[in-house]
């Protein structure tokens, strides 16, 4: 399906929805799960093309994984640290947890690996992970030297030792080497250099290793001392539904009015971007918690906000659809680093609003975008990004003549959401 016309709700909401497991606990479970000793079953885990990325890989060098998709069912036995094959080439799609994850991972086997992506892939920024895998005693390098994918680790199991990482660009870069550094010949200590963006997720890293037995001594978030230890299997670990995919369904009452209960995830996730609910009280939404379900309530028209976002990325492009229908500008800043995702998502994002009619000032790191009454139709440009068309098309809900380009890029991280949202009708 190459567009996909959105349906107007002319009513308030009043809807109670499911969203998929969470993308960034099933990429790191896998991971953690390859690594311990024994056979680990992942409940309510994502079926998605990143999901399937990281799976596919893990099969590709040895590992036993088996998929049971009807249930949500990942099951994988791990070696203990150990990588079956001494060769392989992997493709990892434009799935930058894998990417990253794998990066630092592949260093504990002992052959010759590559590890690449699509086109997009090989724009974003690898060069911080690539020098701190060095300074362990990793030989990896960028293939074209240009510090992007694609490229190879030579590996011969990981040193250990001290090394630095950059918190600018991503995460990622850090979480990864934590997940590794209990299986390096010695212990690891790993400084970060500048902002750390995305902190929540760095918290739930160090989180899901403890679950699976294996603690980290930390400082701050600046500084991190990794002990030699072995991940243990879980017969059963369940996998939190999707923050994220979540944002969307929390999003709708402030744009269309009424309610949406999403039924299978809690205020207490350990998932950094259930925060964004803090910054939809600010805009004036009501929010109802019990047991293991939220249910987010508006009448009226929400207020702008002033927004440092750089802890919850992932949710600005969410934010930006509801600001035109504010009482007051909304300034979304912090974000530079989302330039650098599956797109560049601050100059798309500005991009689409402005094809609206939607009066945003674009800046370094963020927007400031403008109540406007009367938007315009439109045919938005999804840019292979899932989070422009899982966000773009809430407006669409509202205003008559919102059309997705590309609806199919959701697959990414949430395959259903088009049908999920159609349960809103």
């Amino acid at each position: 399906m190459q567009s996909l016309a959105i349906r107007p709700i002319p009513h308030p909401l009043q809807a109670a929805i499911r969203v998929p497991g969470s993308k960034s606990l099933t990429n790191r479970a896998l991971l953690i799960a390859a690594l311990a000793h024994g056979t680990t079953r992942l409940e309510n885990a994502l079926f998605s093309d990143d999901s399937r990325h990281f799976a596919t890989a893990l099969q590709t060098l040895g590992f036993d994984v088996e998929w049971d998709q009807p249930h949500r069912q990942i099951s994988v036995t791990g070696l203990g640290g150990r990588i079956p094959a001494n060769q392989a080439a992997l493709q990892a799609g434009n799935a930058g947890t894998a990417v990253r994850f794998l990066s630092a991972f592949l260093a504990l086997g002992h052959g010759d690996y590559t590890l690449d992506g699509d086109s997009r892939m090989r724009e974003r920024p690898l060069g911080d992970l690539i020098h701190a895998l060095q300074q362990l005693g990793v030989d990896i390098a960028a293939l074209h030297h240009n510090n992007c994918p694609p490229v190879r680790i030579q590996a011969s199991g990981l040193p250990g030792g001290k090394t630095e990482v950059s918190g600018e660009i991503s995460s990622q870069f850090l979480s990864a080497l934590l997940m590794s550094a209990p299986y390096a010949r010695q212990p690891v200590e790993i400084t970060v250099t500048g902002e750390l963006n995305s902190q929540p997720y760095v918290a739930m890293t160090l989180a899901i290793m403890q679950q699976f037995g294996v603690p980290v001594e930390q400082k701050n978030m600046r500084h991190f001392h990794v002990s030699q230890g072995r991940y243990q299997p879980k017969d059963t670990y369940t996998i939190e539904s999707d923050a994220s995919a979540a944002s969307y369904f929390f999003a709708a009452p402030l744009i269309c009015n009424g309610s949406i209960t999403v039924q299978n995830i809690s205020r207490t996730s350990m998932q950094g971007d259930i925060a964004f609910l803090d910054v939809l009280v600010d805009m004036g939404a009501n929010i109802q918690r019990e047991g293991n379900q939220v249910t987010v309530s508006n009448s009226g028209q929400p207020r702008g906000v002033d927004v440092d976002m750089r802890n919850i990325p992932d949710t600005a492009q969410t934010l930006a659809v509801i600001a035109p229908f504010c009482s007051s500008p909304t300034r979304i800043h912090g974000i530079a680093s989302a330039r650098l995702k599956e797109t560049d998502r601050i100059s798309a994002t500005c991009a689409e609003l402005r094809k609206l009619g939607v009066p945003v000032e674009e800046f370094s790191d963020g927007m400031l975008i403008h109540p406007r009454e009367d938007l315009r139709p439109a045919r938005i440009a999804t840019y292979n990004d899932h989070r422009m068309a899982m966000s773009f098309s809430l407006i669409g809900l509202r205003i008559p003549g919102i059309t997705i380009e590309n609806p199919g890029c959701v697959a990414k991280t949430f395959p259903n959401f088009f049908e999920t949202l159609e349960q809103l009708q």
